[in-house]
Protein backbone atom coordinates (compact mmCIF):
# COMPACT_ATOMS: atom_id res chain seq x y z
CA UNK A 1 0.00 0.00 0.00
CA UNK A 2 1.53 3.39 -0.93
CA UNK A 3 2.52 5.83 1.64
CA UNK A 4 -0.04 8.28 0.63
CA UNK A 5 -3.28 8.07 -1.33
CA UNK A 6 -2.77 11.61 -2.43
CA UNK A 7 -0.23 12.06 -5.19
CA UNK A 8 1.28 15.35 -5.95
CA UNK A 9 2.15 16.64 -9.38
CA UNK A 10 4.64 19.36 -9.57
CA UNK A 11 4.10 20.20 -5.94
CA UNK A 12 0.20 20.29 -6.27
CA UNK A 13 -2.44 18.06 -4.67
CA UNK A 14 -3.84 15.38 -6.99
CA UNK A 15 -7.31 16.18 -8.39
CA UNK A 16 -8.66 12.58 -8.14
CA UNK A 17 -9.25 10.00 -5.46
CA UNK A 18 -8.58 6.26 -5.51
CA UNK A 19 -10.76 3.77 -3.73
CA UNK A 20 -9.05 0.48 -2.93
CA UNK A 21 -10.79 -2.64 -1.69
CA UNK A 22 -8.60 -5.56 -0.61
CA UNK A 23 -9.84 -8.97 0.32
CA UNK A 24 -7.04 -11.43 0.75
CA UNK A 25 -5.11 -11.58 -2.46
CA UNK A 26 -7.84 -9.73 -4.33
CA UNK A 27 -7.35 -6.06 -4.53
CA UNK A 28 -9.65 -3.72 -6.35
CA UNK A 29 -9.38 -0.02 -6.76
CA UNK A 30 -11.34 2.71 -8.40
CA UNK A 31 -10.32 6.15 -9.24
CA UNK A 32 -12.93 8.75 -8.56
CA UNK A 33 -12.50 12.11 -10.08
CA UNK A 34 -13.61 15.13 -8.11
CA UNK A 35 -16.23 16.34 -10.54
CA UNK A 36 -17.88 12.91 -10.50
CA UNK A 37 -17.87 12.91 -6.75
CA UNK A 38 -19.37 16.38 -6.68
CA UNK A 39 -22.04 15.38 -9.13
CA UNK A 40 -22.88 12.32 -7.07
CA UNK A 41 -23.08 14.34 -3.89
CA UNK A 42 -25.21 16.94 -5.60
CA UNK A 43 -27.52 14.29 -6.98
CA UNK A 44 -27.90 12.70 -3.58
CA UNK A 45 -28.57 16.10 -2.03
CA UNK A 46 -31.12 16.94 -4.71
CA UNK A 47 -32.82 13.58 -4.26
CA UNK A 48 -32.92 14.03 -0.51
CA UNK A 49 -34.33 17.49 -0.79
CA UNK A 50 -36.87 16.29 -3.35
CA UNK A 51 -37.89 13.45 -1.13
CA UNK A 52 -38.30 15.76 1.79
CA UNK A 53 -40.27 18.22 -0.28
CA UNK A 54 -42.48 15.50 -1.72
CA UNK A 55 -43.10 14.07 1.72
CA UNK A 56 -43.86 17.51 3.11
CA UNK A 57 -46.18 18.25 0.18
CA UNK A 58 -48.07 15.01 0.63
CA UNK A 59 -48.49 15.62 4.33
CA UNK A 60 -49.53 19.25 3.88
CA UNK A 61 -51.80 18.36 0.96
CA UNK A 62 -53.68 15.81 3.05
CA UNK A 63 -54.14 18.39 5.78
CA UNK A 64 -55.31 20.98 3.25
CA UNK A 65 -57.67 18.55 1.61
CA UNK A 66 -59.06 17.49 4.98
CA UNK A 67 -59.51 21.10 6.06
CA UNK A 68 -61.17 21.98 2.76
CA UNK A 69 -63.49 19.01 2.99
CA UNK A 70 -64.33 19.87 6.58
CA UNK A 71 -65.04 23.49 5.61
CA UNK A 72 -67.24 22.35 2.72
CA UNK A 73 -69.01 19.94 5.04
CA UNK A 74 -69.64 22.75 7.52
CA UNK A 75 -70.92 24.99 4.74
CA UNK A 76 -73.15 22.21 3.45
CA UNK A 77 -74.52 21.53 6.92
CA UNK A 78 -75.12 25.25 7.40
CA UNK A 79 -77.00 25.44 4.09
CA UNK A 80 -78.99 22.35 4.93
CA UNK A 81 -79.86 23.78 8.33
CA UNK A 82 -80.85 27.07 6.69
CA UNK A 83 -82.95 25.28 4.10
CA UNK A 84 -84.60 23.19 6.81
CA UNK A 85 -85.29 26.34 8.79
CA UNK A 86 -86.75 28.07 5.74
CA UNK A 87 -88.88 25.04 4.94
CA UNK A 88 -90.12 25.00 8.53
CA UNK A 89 -91.02 28.69 8.30
CA UNK A 90 -92.74 28.10 4.95
CA UNK A 91 -94.71 25.23 6.47
CA UNK A 92 -95.70 27.36 9.45
CA UNK A 93 -96.72 30.26 7.23
CA UNK A 94 -98.64 27.91 4.94
CA UNK A 95 -100.38 26.36 7.91
CA UNK A 96 -101.15 29.82 9.28
CA UNK A 97 -102.51 30.91 5.92
CA UNK A 98 -104.66 27.80 5.66
CA UNK A 99 -105.92 28.37 9.20
CA UNK A 100 -106.63 32.04 8.47
CA UNK A 101 -108.35 31.09 5.24
CA UNK A 102 -110.45 28.52 7.08
CA UNK A 103 -111.39 31.10 9.69
CA UNK A 104 -112.35 33.58 6.98
CA UNK A 105 -114.41 30.89 5.23
CA UNK A 106 -116.13 30.03 8.50
CA UNK A 107 -116.91 33.69 9.17
CA UNK A 108 -118.17 34.10 5.63
CA UNK A 109 -120.37 31.06 6.13
CA UNK A 110 -121.73 32.64 9.30
CA UNK A 111 -122.43 35.88 7.44
CA UNK A 112 -124.25 34.01 4.68
CA UNK A 113 -126.20 32.10 7.32
CA UNK A 114 -127.18 35.41 8.96
CA UNK A 115 -128.24 36.75 5.58
CA UNK A 116 -130.28 33.62 4.85
CA UNK A 117 -132.01 33.85 8.22
CA UNK A 118 -132.76 37.55 7.79
CA UNK A 119 -134.03 36.94 4.25
CA UNK A 120 -136.23 34.08 5.41
CA UNK A 121 -137.70 36.34 8.10
CA UNK A 122 -138.53 39.10 5.62
CA UNK A 123 -141.85 37.57 4.57
CA UNK A 124 -142.93 36.89 8.13
CA UNK A 125 -141.86 40.34 9.31
CA UNK A 126 -143.69 41.98 6.39
CA UNK A 127 -146.89 40.21 7.32
CA UNK A 128 -146.36 41.02 10.99
CA UNK A 129 -145.78 44.68 10.11
CA UNK A 130 -149.22 44.75 8.52
CA UNK A 131 -150.76 43.24 11.64
CA UNK A 132 -148.77 45.62 13.82
CA UNK A 133 -150.08 48.56 11.76
CA UNK A 134 -153.62 47.28 12.16
CA UNK A 135 -153.02 46.88 15.89
CA UNK A 136 -151.79 50.50 16.07
CA UNK A 137 -148.34 49.45 17.30
CA UNK A 138 -145.22 51.32 16.23
CA UNK A 139 -143.27 49.74 13.39
CA UNK A 140 -140.08 51.23 14.83
CA UNK A 141 -140.41 48.81 17.73
CA UNK A 142 -138.84 46.17 15.47
CA UNK A 143 -135.40 47.27 14.25
CA UNK A 144 -134.63 47.02 10.55
CA UNK A 145 -131.55 44.81 10.03
CA UNK A 146 -128.80 47.22 8.96
CA UNK A 147 -125.06 46.83 9.38
CA UNK A 148 -123.27 49.21 11.72
CA UNK A 149 -120.27 51.11 10.28
CA UNK A 150 -116.79 49.91 11.21
CA UNK A 151 -114.42 52.42 12.76
CA UNK A 152 -111.34 53.66 10.93
CA UNK A 153 -109.06 52.01 13.50
CA UNK A 154 -110.33 48.55 12.70
CA UNK A 155 -110.53 48.84 8.92
CA UNK A 156 -109.49 51.31 6.25
CA UNK A 157 -112.97 51.33 4.80
CA UNK A 158 -116.39 51.53 6.38
CA UNK A 159 -119.14 49.05 5.78
CA UNK A 160 -122.21 49.96 3.70
CA UNK A 161 -125.52 50.54 5.40
CA UNK A 162 -127.41 47.49 4.11
CA UNK A 163 -126.87 43.83 4.78
CA UNK A 164 -126.56 42.93 1.11
CA UNK A 165 -123.87 45.54 0.52
CA UNK A 166 -122.10 44.55 3.69
CA UNK A 167 -122.02 40.93 2.62
CA UNK A 168 -120.80 41.89 -0.85
CA UNK A 169 -118.01 43.87 0.76
CA UNK A 170 -117.20 40.89 2.97
CA UNK A 171 -117.03 38.62 -0.08
CA UNK A 172 -114.66 41.08 -1.75
CA UNK A 173 -112.45 41.10 1.32
CA UNK A 174 -112.47 37.31 1.38
CA UNK A 175 -111.51 37.10 -2.29
CA UNK A 176 -108.74 39.65 -1.80
CA UNK A 177 -107.46 37.76 1.23
CA UNK A 178 -107.37 34.54 -0.81
CA UNK A 179 -105.34 36.19 -3.54
CA UNK A 180 -102.92 37.70 -1.06
CA UNK A 181 -102.54 34.41 0.82
CA UNK A 182 -101.29 32.72 -2.37
CA UNK A 183 -98.39 35.18 -2.75
CA UNK A 184 -95.19 34.35 -0.85
CA UNK A 185 -93.17 37.21 0.60
CA UNK A 186 -90.23 38.12 -1.66
CA UNK A 187 -87.94 39.73 0.87
CA UNK A 188 -88.11 37.73 4.07
CA UNK A 189 -90.22 35.19 5.83
CA UNK A 190 -91.95 36.98 8.70
CA UNK A 191 -95.29 36.81 10.49
CA UNK A 192 -95.51 40.61 10.50
CA UNK A 193 -95.92 40.77 6.71
CA UNK A 194 -98.46 43.06 4.98
CA UNK A 195 -100.52 39.97 4.18
CA UNK A 196 -100.82 39.14 7.85
CA UNK A 197 -101.93 42.70 8.58
CA UNK A 198 -104.49 42.46 5.78
CA UNK A 199 -105.78 39.19 7.15
CA UNK A 200 -106.05 40.72 10.60
CA UNK A 201 -108.01 43.66 9.18
CA UNK A 202 -110.24 41.28 7.22
CA UNK A 203 -110.81 39.21 10.36
CA UNK A 204 -111.65 42.32 12.35
CA UNK A 205 -114.03 43.43 9.63
CA UNK A 206 -115.83 40.08 9.66
CA UNK A 207 -115.98 40.18 13.46
CA UNK A 208 -117.46 43.70 13.32
CA UNK A 209 -120.11 42.60 10.80
CA UNK A 210 -120.97 39.46 12.77
CA UNK A 211 -121.14 41.40 16.03
CA UNK A 212 -123.36 44.01 14.39
CA UNK A 213 -125.73 41.42 12.95
CA UNK A 214 -125.86 39.51 16.22
CA UNK A 215 -126.59 42.73 18.10
CA UNK A 216 -129.37 43.55 15.63
CA UNK A 217 -130.82 40.06 15.97
CA UNK A 218 -130.66 40.36 19.75
CA UNK A 219 -132.42 43.72 19.55
CA UNK A 220 -135.00 42.25 17.19
CA UNK A 221 -135.58 39.35 19.54
CA UNK A 222 -135.97 41.66 22.55
CA UNK A 223 -138.38 43.92 20.66
CA UNK A 224 -140.40 40.97 19.40
CA UNK A 225 -140.58 39.53 22.92
CA UNK A 226 -141.67 42.94 24.23
CA UNK A 227 -144.35 43.20 21.55
CA UNK A 228 -145.54 39.67 22.33
CA UNK A 229 -145.88 40.64 25.98
CA UNK A 230 -147.62 43.94 25.18
CA UNK A 231 -150.00 42.37 22.68
CA UNK A 232 -150.93 39.58 25.07
CA UNK A 233 -151.31 42.03 27.94
CA UNK A 234 -153.54 44.31 25.84
CA UNK A 235 -155.63 41.38 24.66
CA UNK A 236 -155.95 40.11 28.21
CA UNK A 237 -156.91 43.58 29.45
CA UNK A 238 -159.61 43.89 26.78
CA UNK A 239 -160.88 40.42 27.63
CA UNK A 240 -160.97 41.21 31.35
CA UNK A 241 -162.84 44.46 30.76
CA UNK A 242 -165.41 42.70 28.62
CA UNK A 243 -165.66 39.87 31.14
CA UNK A 244 -166.12 42.29 34.04
CA UNK A 245 -168.90 43.96 32.06
CA UNK A 246 -170.74 40.66 31.83
CA UNK A 247 -170.07 40.23 28.13
CA UNK A 248 -169.22 36.77 26.75
CA UNK A 249 -165.62 36.37 25.58
CA UNK A 250 -163.88 33.62 23.63
CA UNK A 251 -160.28 34.81 24.05
CA UNK A 252 -157.60 32.61 25.58
CA UNK A 253 -157.61 32.43 29.35
CA UNK A 254 -153.86 32.94 29.84
CA UNK A 255 -150.41 33.15 28.31
CA UNK A 256 -146.95 31.93 29.23
CA UNK A 257 -144.12 29.60 28.32
CA UNK A 258 -140.43 29.06 28.97
CA UNK A 259 -137.88 31.71 28.07
CA UNK A 260 -135.98 30.84 24.89
CA UNK A 261 -132.48 32.24 24.53
CA UNK A 262 -131.89 34.36 21.41
CA UNK A 263 -128.71 32.35 20.78
CA UNK A 264 -131.04 29.64 19.47
CA UNK A 265 -132.08 30.97 16.08
CA UNK A 266 -135.00 28.56 16.01
CA UNK A 267 -136.15 30.36 19.16
CA UNK A 268 -136.29 33.59 17.17
CA UNK A 269 -138.44 31.92 14.52
CA UNK A 270 -140.64 30.59 17.30
CA UNK A 271 -140.90 34.09 18.75
CA UNK A 272 -142.11 35.36 15.36
CA UNK A 273 -144.81 32.70 15.40
CA UNK A 274 -145.66 33.69 18.96
CA UNK A 275 -145.86 37.34 17.92
CA UNK A 276 -148.20 36.40 15.09
CA UNK A 277 -150.37 34.45 17.52
CA UNK A 278 -150.34 37.33 20.00
CA UNK A 279 -151.30 39.81 17.30
CA UNK A 280 -154.08 37.48 16.12
CA UNK A 281 -155.31 37.22 19.68
CA UNK A 282 -155.18 41.01 20.08
CA UNK A 283 -157.00 41.48 16.78
CA UNK A 284 -159.65 39.00 17.84
CA UNK A 285 -160.06 40.74 21.18
CA UNK A 286 -160.36 44.14 19.49
CA UNK A 287 -162.80 42.80 16.90
CA UNK A 288 -164.88 41.28 19.67
CA UNK A 289 -164.74 44.53 21.65
CA UNK A 290 -165.81 46.54 18.58
CA UNK A 291 -168.80 44.28 18.15
CA UNK A 292 -169.88 44.80 21.74
CA UNK A 293 -172.09 47.81 22.52
CA UNK A 294 -169.53 49.72 24.55
CA UNK A 295 -169.60 53.07 22.72
CA UNK A 296 -171.79 56.06 23.61
CA UNK A 297 -174.78 56.52 21.26
CA UNK A 298 -174.82 60.30 21.80
CA UNK A 299 -171.34 61.35 22.98
CA UNK A 300 -171.04 64.19 25.47
CA UNK A 301 -174.75 64.16 26.29
CA UNK A 302 -175.95 63.90 29.93
CA UNK A 303 -178.06 61.06 31.26
CA UNK A 304 -181.56 62.19 32.21
CA UNK A 305 -182.85 58.88 33.57
CA UNK A 306 -180.84 55.85 34.66
CA UNK A 307 -181.47 52.13 34.49
CA UNK A 308 -183.56 50.50 37.22
CA UNK A 309 -186.42 51.56 39.50
CA UNK A 310 -187.88 55.04 38.91
CA UNK A 311 -191.18 56.89 39.03
CA UNK A 312 -193.11 56.50 35.80
CA UNK A 313 -193.63 59.97 34.20
CA UNK A 314 -197.10 59.07 32.96
CA UNK A 315 -198.54 56.97 35.79
CA UNK A 316 -196.56 58.66 38.57
CA UNK A 317 -195.74 55.38 40.28
CA UNK A 318 -192.63 53.21 40.74
CA UNK A 319 -191.71 51.21 37.66
CA UNK A 320 -188.67 49.48 36.16
CA UNK A 321 -186.72 51.47 33.58
CA UNK A 322 -185.07 48.96 31.19
CA UNK A 323 -182.55 51.37 29.72
CA UNK A 324 -180.90 54.78 29.94
CA UNK A 325 -182.35 58.08 28.72
CA UNK A 326 -179.98 60.63 27.25
CA UNK A 327 -181.00 64.29 27.07
CA UNK A 328 -180.66 65.33 23.44
CA UNK A 329 -181.85 67.96 21.04
CA UNK A 330 -184.46 67.08 18.46
CA UNK A 331 -182.85 65.59 15.33
CA UNK A 332 -179.45 65.01 16.96
CA UNK A 333 -177.56 62.10 15.29
CA UNK A 334 -177.70 58.73 17.05
CA UNK A 335 -174.71 56.40 16.61
CA UNK A 336 -174.42 52.62 16.71
CA UNK A 337 -172.61 51.56 19.88
CA UNK A 338 -171.11 48.43 18.32
CA UNK A 339 -170.89 46.60 15.03
CA UNK A 340 -173.72 44.30 14.06
CA UNK A 341 -176.77 43.86 11.85
CA UNK A 342 -180.03 45.80 12.01
CA UNK A 343 -182.91 43.47 12.93
CA UNK A 344 -185.66 46.07 13.54
CA UNK A 345 -186.14 49.49 11.94
CA UNK A 346 -189.59 51.02 12.44
CA UNK A 347 -192.34 51.77 14.92
CA UNK A 348 -192.79 49.44 17.88
CA UNK A 349 -195.42 50.29 20.51
CA UNK A 350 -194.29 52.66 23.25
CA UNK A 351 -190.75 52.75 21.79
CA UNK A 352 -192.04 54.82 18.90
CA UNK A 353 -189.57 54.75 16.03
CA UNK A 354 -187.01 52.17 17.12
CA UNK A 355 -183.89 50.50 15.78
CA UNK A 356 -182.63 47.18 17.13
CA UNK A 357 -179.15 45.88 16.29
CA UNK A 358 -177.95 42.32 16.81
CA UNK A 359 -174.27 42.23 17.89
CA UNK A 360 -173.98 38.46 18.16
CA UNK A 361 -173.45 36.27 21.22
CA UNK A 362 -177.06 37.01 22.27
CA UNK A 363 -176.44 40.77 22.66
CA UNK A 364 -178.77 43.36 21.12
CA UNK A 365 -179.23 47.11 21.52
CA UNK A 366 -182.32 49.25 21.10
CA UNK A 367 -182.58 52.94 20.21
CA UNK A 368 -186.09 54.32 20.85
CA UNK A 369 -188.18 57.54 20.41
CA UNK A 370 -186.28 58.39 17.20
CA UNK A 371 -187.46 61.08 14.84
CA UNK A 372 -185.77 59.54 11.83
CA UNK A 373 -184.39 56.13 10.83
CA UNK A 374 -181.51 55.98 8.36
CA UNK A 375 -181.08 52.20 8.15
CA UNK A 376 -183.21 49.24 7.19
CA UNK A 377 -183.49 45.64 8.34
CA UNK A 378 -180.42 43.63 7.33
CA UNK A 379 -178.12 46.65 7.10
CA UNK A 380 -174.66 45.91 8.57
CA UNK A 381 -173.41 48.74 10.74
CA UNK A 382 -170.13 49.49 12.51
CA UNK A 383 -169.51 51.17 15.81
CA UNK A 384 -169.99 54.94 15.41
CA UNK A 385 -172.18 54.61 12.32
CA UNK A 386 -175.10 57.11 12.23
CA UNK A 387 -178.32 55.10 12.29
CA UNK A 388 -180.95 57.73 13.02
CA UNK A 389 -181.90 60.99 14.71
CA UNK A 390 -183.20 61.62 18.22
CA UNK A 391 -186.81 62.61 18.68
CA UNK A 392 -189.88 62.11 20.87
CA UNK A 393 -191.98 59.44 19.18
CA UNK A 394 -193.87 56.80 21.15
CA UNK A 395 -194.36 57.00 24.90
CA UNK A 396 -192.20 60.05 25.51
CA UNK A 397 -192.47 63.37 27.28
CA UNK A 398 -189.92 65.20 25.13
CA UNK A 399 -186.92 64.84 22.83
CA UNK A 400 -184.46 62.30 24.18
CA UNK A 401 -182.89 58.93 23.36
CA UNK A 402 -183.93 55.78 25.15
CA UNK A 403 -181.03 53.29 24.91
CA UNK A 404 -181.22 49.63 25.94
CA UNK A 405 -178.76 46.74 26.04
CA UNK A 406 -180.26 43.26 26.08
CA UNK A 407 -178.52 39.98 26.77
CA UNK A 408 -180.45 36.93 25.53
CA UNK A 409 -183.47 39.23 25.15
CA UNK A 410 -183.21 40.36 28.78
CA UNK A 411 -182.50 43.99 29.56
CA UNK A 412 -179.28 44.67 31.46
CA UNK A 413 -177.77 47.87 32.78
CA UNK A 414 -176.09 49.72 29.87
CA UNK A 415 -173.99 51.77 32.27
CA UNK A 416 -171.45 49.01 32.82
CA UNK A 417 -171.00 48.72 29.05
CA UNK A 418 -170.47 52.45 28.79
CA UNK A 419 -167.91 52.25 31.63
CA UNK A 420 -166.18 49.40 29.82
CA UNK A 421 -166.17 51.51 26.66
CA UNK A 422 -164.38 54.35 28.43
CA UNK A 423 -161.72 51.87 29.60
CA UNK A 424 -161.46 50.24 26.17
CA UNK A 425 -161.26 53.49 24.19
CA UNK A 426 -157.46 53.91 24.50
CA UNK A 427 -156.95 50.22 23.70
CA UNK A 428 -159.00 50.04 20.50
Amino acid sequence: MPKSSVSRVFGKRSQHHTIILASGDNIRHWTVRPWLLGMSASFLAVMSIGYLLATTYLVVRDDLIGASMARQARIQHAYEDRIASLRSQVDRITSRQLLDQQQIDNKMTQLLAHQARISSRHGKLDQLFKQVAIADLKLSDIPVPTARPITQASSPASLPATNAAALENAETVQHRARLENTQMPQTSLSYASPNALTRDNAGKMFDEVLTSLEAIEQEQFDKVQSMIFNANQTAETITNILSDSGLPTDADAGIGGPFVSPVDHEGFETSLDELGSALDRLDSAKSLARKMPVANPVPNRPVSSRYGRRRDPFLNRIAHHSGIDFKTAYGEPVLATGSGTVTTAGRKGGYGKMIEIDHGNGITTRFAHLSRIYVSVGTPVASGFTIGAAGSTGRSTGPHLHYEVRLNDRAVNPQRFLSAGRKLQPLL
